[in-house]
């Protein structure tokens, strides 16, 4: 049985199971980014291949589904208001489940593009609804708030490792029948189903715990209401980070193939990948703890400019893989960096404005994306002049981000 809801007013005789509750709470990253939004790169080459898609078409669909994330964030702060995070957590898991099983029926591009735009409005509501649970976690430890709010977003790291593992297997399994890919996306919506009922413990503690903000949060954010010109360069910076990482995140496995490699070898690129994500929360926690500015922001994103722009210039398999190590133990933590750049800077009352603000651009960076890098990979320059472009605008949001300064 699950432990009972902890007291939160007692931090003396505080027994609360916080890595336990943030882990648990990590399998809706997993689900919003790791499977959601990831696992289509693993699909997009037997699917381009199976219906005839041109690379501006393949990378649409992942357009669309950004669109779809644009929708549902700019949708949360008015569900917020007439729903606990709590429950928009677990809707919007059933909800991206669902659209990911629907996936599997179809064919032509029209319903397909619906169900990624779709299953992108659910997860918007599960990553941002997660991200504000996250961050009051690490409100109640602060002195190890950055990990806890790491192994949050770290939990993509879990999502793209069984999108690795499970993909390939299911696209073997149904070799043999026609349009196979369909079921791995059967299968995916059912690691979904599971993850969003492992969230039903976390979410049923945190709820409880809703109403036990501190009576002071209230006062404070009369003094410092959230302001969208006072966060500017951090928000262009993360715009440019969300054009800047999707393209690498749509398009780096048929870039591999391209390249000749293996099944096998692509596996293990994407599991260690994912391997890397869920190590970040360690990797970085003292640096999202360190700085109120941009200075986090900016450091992570220049090193993810490097991690894209290996493939772009190499075929050399060591190489290769350590772009997907640095890649996957940079990214979700440039997410992080964000939700602790709202937290330092703001009153609890006013987190989930700010996240849904930072949410918002990231998600309208993503929609530019993979249209763009599909757009150019379909001229002559192929998919590395695309991955060119996705560094350049990751290091465009780094020098953004240096100009960002504590409120």
């Amino acid at each position: 049985m699950p432990p009972d809801p902890p007291s939160w007013d007692a931090p003396t005789a505080d027994r609360t199971p916080w890595v336990r509750l943030a882990l648990a709470l990590s399998l809706g990253a997993a689900v919003s980014l790791g499977i959601t939004r990831f696992a289509y790169g693993l699909l997009l080459p037997p699917m381009r291949e199976d219906l005839g898609w041109s690379y501006t078409l393949a990378g649409a669909m992942n357009t669309f589904n950004a669109v779809g994330y644009l929708i549902g964030a700019l949708a949360t702060p008015w569900l917020m208001r007439r729903s606990s995070p709590a429950a928009l957590l677990l809707g919007g898991s059933l909800l991206a489940s669902v659209f990911m099983g629907l996936s599997g029926f179809f064919t032509a591009a029209g319903p397909l593009l619906a169900q990624r735009l779709l299953a992108g409005v659910a997860s918007a509501f599960v990553f941002i609804a997660g991200g504000l649970l996250a961050a009051r976690l690490g409100a109640r430890q602060p002195q190890r708030a950055g990990f806890l709010m790491g192994l949050y977003y770290g939990g993509t790291g879990l999502g793209i490792v069984v999108s690795a593992l499970g993909v390939p297997w299911a696209l073997e399994a149904a070799a043999a029948r026609p349009h196979g890919w369909a079921w791995a996306w059967w299968g995916l919506a059912a690691a979904c189903l599971l993850a969003t009922a492992g969230m039903v413990w976390p979410a049923r503690v945190l709820a409880r715990a809703d109403g036990q903000q501190p009576a002071q949060a209230s006062a404070a954010a009369a003094n410092r209401p959230f302001r969208l010109r006072e966060f500017a360069f951090a928000l262009a910076a993360y715009g440019g980070f969300g054009v800047g990482y999707i393209g690498y995140m749509t398009f780096v496995v048929a870039l591999l193939r391209e390249q000749g490699a293996s099944t096998g070898a692509i596996t293990v690129f994407y599991a260690l990948l994912g391997v890397a994500v869920m190590a970040s929360s360690r990797l970085w926690a003292g640096l999202l703890d360190r700085y109120r500015n941009g200075q986090a922001l900016a450091r992570l994103n220049a090193l993810l400019g490097v991690a894209a722009i290996v493939p772009a210039l190499t075929a050399w398999w060591p190489l290769l893989l350590a772009s997907g190590l640095l890649f996957g133990a940079v990214f979700l933590s440039v997410v992080a960096s964000t939700t602790a750049l709202v937290r330092h800077n703001l009153p609890p009352s006013q987190w989930a404005a700010g996240i849904s603000a930072f949410t918002t651009v990231f998600a309208a960076g993503q929609i530019v994306g993979p249209t763009v890098v599909g757009f150019i990979a379909d001229g002559p320059g192929g998919l590395q002049r695309g991955l060119v472009f996705s560094a350049l605008a990751l290091w465009v949001g780094a020098a953004l981000a240096l100009k960002q300064r504590a409120l």
